[in-house]
């Protein structure tokens, strides 16, 4: 197998070198589908250096280098892979190249290639994502980027994950509910708000990409009272809602935070699960004493009941609408984020 350090051997590649000189587009990413069911991989990666480079000189080759750094991140032996990860590219692919190079390659195999920065700690935890137990030596070198452990507790969910194919992902949202399973409810006369700027922030920080990349909105409002006059705090004159574990909560959270919504970037499902427990210690006002132990942090939360609420509106594009409230202080809060394709 030829490794990345031979990428200097000797090869033909003139029709690479004439298909660049043209700048054209269609023939290249021919050429880059073609080395791919080669697996060529240092043909591959010369395909991407060359293209690259050519934007410097006014061709606009941007997509070809991103599509083959992006086949070299996804198919391509962990040795190849790797380099992908500590390049500047990466920018333009359907996802971050942490999360596609996680779908298909072991920690164990990366370990022994990828350097242990920031970004291979990402990395990681997309692994622990995919079920993959991270060793204590890996741990150890790692750095504390997203300052929550490399393993699940036991009350989390089986976070939604991305598929990644050759030019495609797959984002499916959790799991929806019947529509029988619903209880209604009516706007309440007066319903007194609360101060909530720590879970607001929290959440309009796990959907930014719907918001600052997309059309989205969010909104957060806190009451005195039920979940349900929370949600009417929003203006929903009429709606129903559902009790749902706390699992479904955060895997609804987790889906949100790693997602680019309808047109911004996806940001991956391990800082979307950052994301998630970070809005579930807001809600328990624990921000101070982060990182909070997994172990306690699920205690705690047994505090919280949530739901899933709806105004009747069509479903369109992306949606979070969760109430949470909290038996032991009289408080809830209602969240409504969405981001129409």
């Amino acid at each position: 197998m030829t490794s990345p350090a031979d990428d200097d051997v000797s090869a033909d590649d003139e029709r690479l070198d004439e298909l660049v000189h043209r700048a054209d587009l269609d023939e290249l990413i021919r050429l880059v589908d073609d080395r791919t069911s080669s697996r060529d991989w240092a043909g591959l990666r010369r395909a991407r250096d060359r293209s690259r480079a050519a934007t410097t000189t006014g061709r606009q080759l941007w997509p070809v280098a991103t599509l083959a750094e992006y086949r070299l991140a996804l198919l391509a032996p962990a040795e190849w892979a790797a380099e992908t990860i500590e390049s500047e590219g990466g920018l333009f692919t359907i996802g971050p190249l942490t999360e596609v190079i996680a779908q298909n390659h072991s920690w164990s195999d990366l370990a022994a290639v990828l350097p242990p920065g920031p970004r291979a700690a990402i990395v990681a935890h997309e692994r622990v994502l995919r079920g993959e137990a991270i060793d204590k030596v890996s741990i150890d070198a790692l750095p504390p980027i997203l300052e929550m452990p490399f393993d699940l507790a036991p009350w989390e969910p089986p976070y939604e994950l991305a598929t990644y194919t050759d030019n495609s992902v797959d984002t499916a949202s959790p799991r929806t509910l019947p529509p029988g399973a619903f209880r209604p409810f009516e706007r309440s006369v007066s319903v007194e708000l609360i101060e909530s700027d720590t879970v607001g922030l929290a959440v309009r920080q796990l959907v930014e990409t719907w918001t600052a990349d997309s059309n989205g909105h969010a909104e957060v409002v806190a009451a005195i009272g039920t979940a349900a006059g929370a949600v009417a705090a929003l203006g929903v004159g009429h709606g129903s809602l559902v009790e749902i574990p706390l699992a479904d909560a955060m895997s609804w959270l987790g889906w949100s935070g790693a997602s680019g919504g309808a047109h911004g970037r996806r940001r991956g499902a391990a800082l979307g699960r950052f994301g998630a427990l970070w809005t579930l210690a807001t809600l328990l006002g624990l921000t101070d004493d982060w990182p909070v132990p997994l172990d306690e942090l699920g205690d705690l939360a047994g505090d919280l009941r949530w739901y899933w609420w709806d105004g009747g509106e069509p479903v369109t594009g992306w949606r979070l609408q969760l109430a949470v409230d909290d038996r032991h202080d009289g408080v809830a809060w209602a969240i409504s984020a969405r981001d129409d394709t």
